[in-house]
């Protein structure tokens, strides 16, 4: 038997890996078409690489995709979080958790990962074979597959696994559509929002933890650490609302509101209570000495400024209307977003194979058989914290076991 694995990331290794471990009599052929190997494995949390995260709650983890949730549910039963940790501290790389669940090998090196996949590869004499562009997939009469590559070969295989990662400008989206599979159109998923000439951008650095984030006239909100940046607003509570609203930010064009809550869960009417009460019982004390809201001193200032008053002076010349502008800008403090940043150079992207033609069993095609998908080229995108590489693993664990069954 021979398989082939278009895609030499995440997915495409650890697919290559178990089909070469499950069936010793296949010849396993890894195809990438650039001159590197596992790139986003050699970036992922700065270069430490975010291999997992420590999450076992079956549901809970599915949670955190939005889209590919319902699917993986039960592919996660056949090889969760727990599982991605046993298996590369079987091969001596041991990982530690963080405070947040991120998981990372203890050396905080991604070549540490980088290493421990292509020795295993190697153990497993997988052909890998660099700048081998697929230009087109054509079905055999036989029920294999016939490759053809840029350079001019062309490969037969028994068996294919397409884990050529989920890039909107990637041909291989076209060779699969005429295929019969549908595609939905990859739009990026995981990024930190641009908020261009505002004075909050002068606060860089400025973290609060939590504050309730939303998308304005939306139902799409998430609460967590916020990062004020100088290009505008990062942190996790904005990157998993990317990611859960990023078609729809899409088709906004990226130009939307966005509304901070920098008091979290509190409500309007509590917070302007809290405020006339403390005006009431501190008249003759300065305002930002005796503020009921721990909040940074330099976006207090800043909410200060943008609500007209001077942070110096007394409670008692503050105005009513002063304190309902005041809440205003702590409940729905509000700026226009124009564009955004890729996070870090971790690119994600929803979109790609549609799930309803796959078979989550063992990530077989519903309409080419003998043809299996692995990782990002699916319909699939998880938040940060280490869950799309966990969607790697599990559908990379699935295809390769799959593929090499006879």
């Amino acid at each position: 038997m021979k398989i082939v694995v278009i895609g030499g990331g995440a997915a495409g290794f650890f697919a290559a890996i178990q089909a070469a471990s499950a069936n010793k009599n296949a010849e396993v052929v890894l195809l990438e078409k650039t001159s590197k190997l596992l790139q986003k494995v050699r970036v992922s949390g700065g270069g430490r690489c975010n291999v997992t995260n420590a999450c076992s709650d079956m549901k809970q983890l599915s949670a955190s995709y939005p889209r590919g949730e319902k699917q993986l549910k039960s592919a996660f039963s056949r090889f969760t979080t727990t599982d991605t940790v046993n298996w590369f501290q079987d091969r001596k790389v041991k990982l530690k958790t963080e405070a947040d669940g991120r998981m990372f090998p203890i050396s905080d090196d991604s070549q540490t990962v980088i290493d421990c996949l292509e020795k295993e590869a190697k153990k497993l004499k997988i052909d890998i074979r660099l700048e081998s562009e697929v230009k087109k997939i054509i079905p055999s009469y036989t029920g294999g597959f016939e490759l053809a590559l840029a350079n001019g070969d062309r490969i037969s295989c028994n068996k294919l696994i397409v884990a050529s990662g989920g890039s909107p400008k990637s041909e291989n989206m076209q060779w699969l559509k005429e295929l019969g599979h549908e595609i939905i159109e990859p739009v990026p998923s995981l990024f930190t929002f641009n908020i261009p000439n505002e004075a909050l951008n002068e606060l860089t650095g400025i973290s609060v933890n939590p504050t309730k984030v939303k998308i304005a006239d939306t139902k799409f909100e998430f609460n967590g650490p916020v990062l004020i940046t100088h290009w505008g607003l990062s942190g996790p509570a904005v990157l998993k609302l990317s990611s859960f609203a990023a078609r729809y930010l899409a088709e906004k064009e990226y130009n939307f509101s966005v509304q901070l809550n920098w008091l979290n869960d509190k409500k309007d009417e509590a917070c302007r209570n809290e405020l006339m009460n403390v005006k009431a019982a501190n008249p003759h004390k300065q305002v930002n000495n005796h503020f009921p809201f721990k909040l940074p001193a330099r976006l207090l200032s800043h909410l200060f400024a943008k609500s007209g008053i001077d942070e110096t002076s007394r409670w008692a010349d503050v105005s009513k209307i002063d304190i309902q502008q005041l809440v205003q800008n702590l409940i729905y403090d509000t700026y226009e977003v124009k564009g955004k940043t890729t996070f870090k150079e971790e690119f994600v992207t929803c979109g790609g194979i549609s799930l309803n033609d796959i078979e989550f069993k063992n990530m077989q095609s519903k309409r080419c058989k003998n043809l299996f998908f692995a990782g990002e080229i699916l319909d699939i995108d998880g938040i940060t914290g280490g869950f799309n590489f966990q969607a790697a693993w599990t559908t990379g664990f699935i295809a390769g076991n799959a593929a090499a069954a006879i």
